[in-house]
């Protein structure tokens, strides 16, 4: 057994407890003190990016971000307090954060492009868009992902890397769009009274707008059909309504007034030798 005298229990006391109790001490007022002041900066910064408008994922995003690098300087201060070689453990993460990047790096590409988006925001939730390979209305955008609702109500989980690195076109985006259609008659008809026609129907329609103005033009002589182009500018929320119900509208007033909507056809011409 070993035998500790008075003076060996007060050396060991001034020479060991008494300096890592000081040490901890100091190691936890430095992480109380950190944690609080992280808090504050934390807050302040999220304030700040509120005032710019970002969205509120980005912002919530940034301060997580924020508050984990920020920690991570608080922590390894406290651990100094504890004489530990913070140098080393510096190292064995950031060999740590390499080998973890080089396992995760589609779903870094995937987090990189959803935190382009989130900062240039091309859309925004509620927008209709077509990217990734997807058409549908935005449901939430993630910082992995965007969801979307396809116009038959499924949704979508799209990586926002496959978003990111193609064409985005978004149809939300302006207030008015140009609804292009399409519409024949025959050669035998009578042009310029469906030219008319359409220029009614087109005036009639009170989705459509006066300006820009709305173009009906015959734009080429095709195989079998006399083509129309019909080009009206309507509220982007008009969009659909417009198409479809012109589409019937041109079908019924034509059948009415006698113009023929022809289907392609070929004619074959037969020539006999003697």
């Amino acid at each position: 057994m070993f035998d500790f005298t008075q003076e060996d229990m007060t050396k060991y006391l001034d020479d060991y407890i008494l300096p890592f109790a000081i040490n901890f001490a100091m190691a936890l007022v430095t992480y109380v003190i950190g944690k609080f002041v992280v808090k504050i900066l934390v807050s302040a910064f999220g304030k700040l990016l509120a005032k710019s408008k970002y969205d509120e994922m980005l912002i919530n995003f940034l301060k997580s971000i924020v508050n984990a690098v920020l920690m991570l300087f608080v922590i390894i201060a406290a651990l100094s307090e504890l004489g530990i070689n913070t140098t080393s453990l510096a190292a064995i993460l950031a060999a740590a954060g390499l080998a973890i990047g080089l396992s995760l790096q589609s779903s870094l590409q995937n987090f990189a492009a959803g935190v382009m988006l989130l900062v240039f925001r091309p859309f925004k939730k509620g927008d209709f868009v077509d990217a990734g390979g997807v058409a549908g209305s935005v449901k939430s955008i993630g910082v992995f992902t965007t969801i979307m609702n396809t116009p038959d109500n499924k949704e979508i989980i799209v990586p926002n890397g496959n978003i990111y690195g193609g064409n985005i076109i978004n149809f939300s985006a302006k207030d008015t769009r140009r609804v292009d259609m399409k519409f024949g008659i025959g050669y035998g008809d009578d042009l310029l009274l469906a030219k008319k026609l359409l220029e009614e129907m087109v005036a009639a329609d009170e989705r459509v707008l006066a300006e820009p103005a709305p173009l009906v033009a015959v734009s080429e002589l095709g195989d079998s059909s006399v083509n129309f182009v019909v080009r009206p500018w309507v509220n982007s929320a008009d969009y659909w309504g417009v198409m479809f119900d012109f589409t019937q509208a041109v079908k019924l007033r034509f059948d009415s007034e006698g113009i023929s909507i022809p289907f392609p056809q070929m004619d074959v011409h037969v020539h006999k030798e003697n």
